[in-house]
């Protein structure tokens, strides 16, 4: 049987200059360089390592002798993902006896005074998936816990949620340890991730937690309340009788000052209710990010959710209601989210608000005389289909849009005047009424610019 292939964790660029390793040199140079020979020894080391070649006899020893005991910064960093590649069993399946030194570096890392030692300990820690190593090291990595420093409790936190995950017998009570951390916890991104573990390791505890201070969610941090979304997002499909405890709350994270939570919000809102008012709060929510973020990317992003929204027979009549918010994101100077607003306003307007649509649109195309953007044609031939459409599809508002679309005939955007020609055509073949106007209109027209 084929011996289990080692997983790659990480990553490293090699120089392509880079010289041929000498073994004997390698050696040198990690017990009699100094901190900085050292340091590049234990590089090349790494890079051989990672480039799948044999590790030279004895050096494990050797590193373990003369650079574990290293105090500076760049060297432990290295020693890390040393360790994180390193084989550690023999070709037995037993775990080295050289291992035993190294787990006794890693408990003295986990009680080293510098907080960035031990925080990247612990996240070192993460990638073991050797129980033998972890074990012995179980009680400084739960002390970790009260460490002053929010970057060592929040990567201890991590740590347990993983050697929880991966090997549950070593600690066993790990959800009872991080809720009581929990209760007690200030640091946001601290009860982010105790939050996050009792999420997927008991569920019922961060339940019971939510419930202790849902009052208090609005003023959370914003990587907190991300969680808390996901939260309820899974209970309430699970349990769909959980709905009206939680509802409220993800009502109010509508509101909150991270653009990302009430984005999350608003489609947990529409996944958990589909009452008019929760479309309408969720909608007017989309419109708000469409409106006020500044990416392009996700403005197109969260417009087709809020198409998406329109494609539910329920839901179209409450966007109806929505129609002139809708073309406000027409203020966005990016083209193809101008077209997919008129799209979407076009499919939703009704003769309720089709007179004031046909303003805005007017408008628009007002201000496209005196806008000098690269776009300005293209979105003013946009405007003059749109009011087109607008024409063709109620009759009504013809009389008050041809007049706007005459004045195009003579525009010098080619695209804008042909389809300015186009509508005065299928107009005097449809709409008999309109004939006197528009040749009237056109009359003028065709005077002033002949004067």
């Amino acid at each position: 049987m084929s011996a289990v292939e080692q997983p790659c964790y990480t990553i490293i660029n090699l120089p392509t200059d880079a010289e041929p390793h000498n073994e004997m040199q390698l050696k040198t140079d990690l017990e009699k360089g100094d901190v900085k020979v050292k340091i590049r020894a234990l590089e090349k080391i790494i890079h051989m390592i990672l480039q799948g070649e044999r590790l030279p006899n004895g050096i494990l020893f050797t590193i373990i002798r003369y650079v574990l005991p290293l105090q500076d910064h760049l060297a432990k960093k290295l020693l890390l993902i040393f360790w994180e590649i390193v084989p550690k069993m023999t070709p037995d399946g037993k775990l080295l006896q050289e291992m035993i030194l190294v787990c006794d570096a890693y408990r003295k890392d986990l009680q080293h005074p510098n907080e960035f030692v031990r925080g990247s300990t612990l996240r070192f820690l993460c990638k073991l998936r050797e129980p033998e190593l972890l074990e012995p090291i179980m009680p400084s990595i739960r002390a970790c816990l009260e460490h002053r420093h929010s970057y060592v409790r929040r990567n201890a936190v991590l740590a347990i949620f993983t050697i929880y995950k991966n090997f549950e017998f070593l600690i066993p009570d790990a959800p009872e340890l991080i809720s009581n951390f929990l209760e007690g916890e200030q640091d946001m991104s601290c009860k982010r991730n105790a939050f996050l573990m009792l999420l997927h390791a008991d569920q019922d505890t961060a339940l019971s937690y939510l419930a202790s201070c849902l009052d208090q969610v609005a003023s959370f941090g914003d990587i907190l309340q991300l969680v808390i979304v996901e939260l309820i997002y899974k209970v309430c499909h699970t349990n769909p009788a959980e709905r009206s405890r939680f509802i409220r709350c993800i009502y109010n994270l509508l509101n909150s000052s991270s653009p990302a939570v009430r984005y999350e919000a608003a489609g947990t809102l529409v996944t958990l209710s589909s009452a008019p008012t929760a479309i309408k709060a969720a909608a007017s929510c989309y419109i708000e990010l469409i409106v006020k973020e500044s990416d392009n990317n996700v403005k197109l992003i969260v417009l087709d959710r809020l198409i998406a929204l329109k494609d539910h027979p329920s839901h179209e009549r409450v966007l109806q209601d929505l129609v002139m918010d809708i073309l406000r994101v027409l203020a966005s100077p990016d083209l193809e989210v101008r077209k997919k607003t008129l799209n979407l306003a076009m499919e939703l307007v009704s003769s309720r608000n089709i007179e004031e649509m046909v303003l805005v649109l007017k408008k628009e195309v007002s201000k496209t005389l005196d806008s000098e953007q690269e776009d300005t044609g293209k979105y003013r031939q946009l405007l003059v289909r749109t009011l087109h459409s607008c024409c063709i599809k109620f009759p009504d508002v013809a009389a008050t849009v041809i007049p706007v679309l005459m004045e195009f005939l003579s525009d010098t955007n080619e695209l804008a005047a042909t389809d300015v020609l186009v509508f005065i055509r299928e107009a005097i073949q449809k709409f008999d009424n309109l004939q006197p106007l528009i040749i009237e209109v056109n009359f003028v027209s065709f005077k002033e610019n002949y004067n």
